[in-house]
């Protein structure tokens, strides 16, 4: 066996190696769950300086998209998994086959890989999707236009987040260019019907590879400019049927799809005919997720520990909250970096919040970056909400908002 790349004398003797695909903030959080489970992380990164290359010490640097990089990252690992879900599928199936443990595997991914794989799937399980089509010409998008009177939103069917690969034309000729364009720049396309949301919600589940299965309370989100900005659990005013309902989704996507790990289901929200709350699937995410981060402060159990319990088919740990509720907040680059250095931001936000829990990514600013959370617990959600939007208020523009 050849010399093994990065750094493999890091790593408790006789405790498993679990290497992570992606260089983030989700692995950089995995890290520290690793550390905490007597465990460690062999990371392939872009970078050395990247998020999680910062925190990990077993680091390859390579590109995911490269067979030969992700052999010199997986090799002696017990288990592989990701931060994000863009390796090609047909690395992953090569793995497999000589041998790695890939978790979660290449038919669950595919779904959070194609927006369009993933909607025909759900509503053959019968799940709830809003009305939707593929789009292959003009035509095709004329057609959704006229058959849902211009309530169009219109996806790329791969690579969209954080509100990319996203449009909503407000005229059928918008819509028209833009389908004409991107075909043009060879984007395969979708179309959905908009949603009347009342609000977003989000189900988080994991999944073992022998089907345990653990779900955490059912979490509300606020988005900003297609960024999720707020996470709040448990989700206020949620009914119990419907926190039910949302929970029983979850499970059924990740047992029917062979999900393992953690699996996010993005709610759309909305009043149903019968005057109701309901929900509909928007998106899937097979990886921790920025709406599960409360969970670092506020659960008994993590996202990040049990992402890792869950690949490595370890009992799957406790999911019940420890506060009446728990806000996280994102800190997001300030269109202008403010003088104050972040350090100092931190400490004066620990200062006038003790209970506040800083959670920074050691990313450069960028305007509208995702480069850090602030989790509170409280006993009461707008409370909760409103001091965890001064925390990072301050963390981004250094000076309080009230």
């Amino acid at each position: 066996m050849s010399e093994q790349a990065g750094n493999p004398q890091a790593h408790a003797p006789g405790m498993p190696v679990v290497t992570v695909i992606g260089d983030g903030q989700l692995a950089r959080m995995m890290q520290t769950a690793a550390i905490e489970l007597g465990q460690s992380l062999r990371l392939l990164a872009g970078s050395p300086d990247s998020s999680a290359a910062q925190v990990c010490a077993d680091v390859v640097v390579g590109d995911y998209t490269d067979y030969d990089d992700l052999l010199r990252a997986v090799e002696g690992a017990d288990a592989v998994t990701f931060d994000h879900e863009h390796v090609p599928n047909k690395h992953l199936e090569a793995l497999i086959e000589a041998g790695y443990n890939v978790q979660p595997v290449p038919s669950a991914l595919v779904n959070a890989q194609d927006k369009l794989v993933m909607r025909r799937r759900l509503r053959e399980l019968g799940a709830p999707v809003p009305e939707f089509a593929e789009i292959t010409s003009t035509d095709d998008a004329t057609s959704f236009w006229s058959a849902t009177s211009g309530q169009v939103c219109l996806k790329a069917r791969r690579g969209g987040y954080d509100g990319k690969g996203v449009w909503f034309p407000s005229t059928e000729e918008d819509l028209v260019n833009l389908v004409s364009e991107l075909l043009d720049a060879g984007t395969p396309l979708m179309a959905e019907k908009k949603v009347a949301l009342t609000r977003e919600l989000s189900a988080l589940v994991a999944r073992t590879p022998s089907g345990q299965t653990a779900s955490w309370p059912i979490t509300e989100s606020v988005q900003r400019d297609g960024i999720c900005s707020e996470a709040v659990a448990p989700a206020p005013g949620l009914s119990s049927a419907l926190e039910s309902r949302a929970s029983q989704l979850g499970v059924l996507v990740a047992e029917s799809l062979g999900v393992t790990g953690v699996l996010a289901v993005e709610l759309f929200a909305f009043t149903n005919d019968a005057g109701e709350e309901d929900v509909a699937i928007n998106e899937l995410a097979m990886r921790p997720h920025n709406t599960g981060h409360w969970t670092q402060d506020g659960c008994v159990t993590s996202q990040f520990e049990q992402h890792l319990r869950a690949v490595l088919d370890y009992p799957l740990g406790s999911t019940t909250p420890t506060a009446p509720v728990t806000v996280m907040a994102n800190v997001l680059g300030a269109e202008e970096d403010p003088e104050m250095p972040m350090a100092q931001r931190a400490v004066e936000v620990h200062r006038r919040f003790p209970q506040a829990k800083i959670h920074l990514y050691g990313k450069g600013h960028r305007p509208g970056r995702k480069i850090g959370h602030v989790n509170l617990i409280g006993q009461d959600a707008e409370q909760t909400r409103h001091e965890a939007r001064l925390a990072a208020g301050f963390l981004v523009n250094a000076r309080w908002d009230d």
